[in-house]
């Protein structure tokens, strides 16, 4: 089979998949099949495609499009070990509310790249279970990979000192509790 007869194969399976789930399919440069839902077709799509043979995850992340409106775009990836094909499905959200569903239940090895998306980006995925902070201290109040965030960091020695004061606390109370 030729790359162009392979390609077209994928394309098919991929809208076949996705008969009953509205979706875009814009061109992309570098040629892989990208399908673009509104939120509240994501998880109908993103079941769609696995049902199709796209078994694993390769990445969930999110990119931050400030000015443009909408400003958040979530990104999964999907790949079909069967197949050996790939499929990036792109999920547009607002400034105002930037909460999608989770794929966790699906492929549990997005855990930790939906926790950095909100970690990093403060994109909320609605039903997972342990969503908090991966990187940055939880108390941090701001998403270092968004736009507005300044290159130089937002108080970044104040947030530490507290840290550490409340790291010695600890280590004094378990001190002389085993003294």
């Amino acid at each position: 089979m030729t790359a162009a007869a392979a390609a077209a194969a994928t394309r098919e399976r991929i809208e076949q998949a996705l008969a009953g789930v509205p979706h875009e399919t814009p061109e992309q440069r570098d040629g892989l099949p990208t399908v673009v839902v509104d939120r509240a077709q994501l998880r109908p799509a993103l079941e769609a495609l696995k049902g199709a043979g796209f078994e694993a995850v390769t990445f969930v992340t999110a990119v931050d499009r400030l000015p443009r409106a909408p400003r958040f775009e979530v990104v999964h990836q999907l790949w079909s070990l069967s197949h050996n094909d790939r499929v990036r499905v792109i999920t547009r959200l607002e400034e105002a509310d930037p909460a999608c569903p989770t794929c966790v239940d699906l492929w549990p090895g997005a855990r930790f790249m939906e926790r950095e998306c909100f970690d990093l980006l403060g994109i909320v995925f609605t039903g997972h279970d342990g969503l908090k902070r991966l990187l940055m201290p939880e108390e941090y109040e701001h998403h270092p990979l968004r736009k507005e965030f300044p290159h130089q960091g937002i108080e970044p020695d104040k947030l530490y000192r507290q840290w550490d004061a409340a790291r010695r606390v600890r280590f004094e109370e378990q001190r002389e509790g085993g003294a």
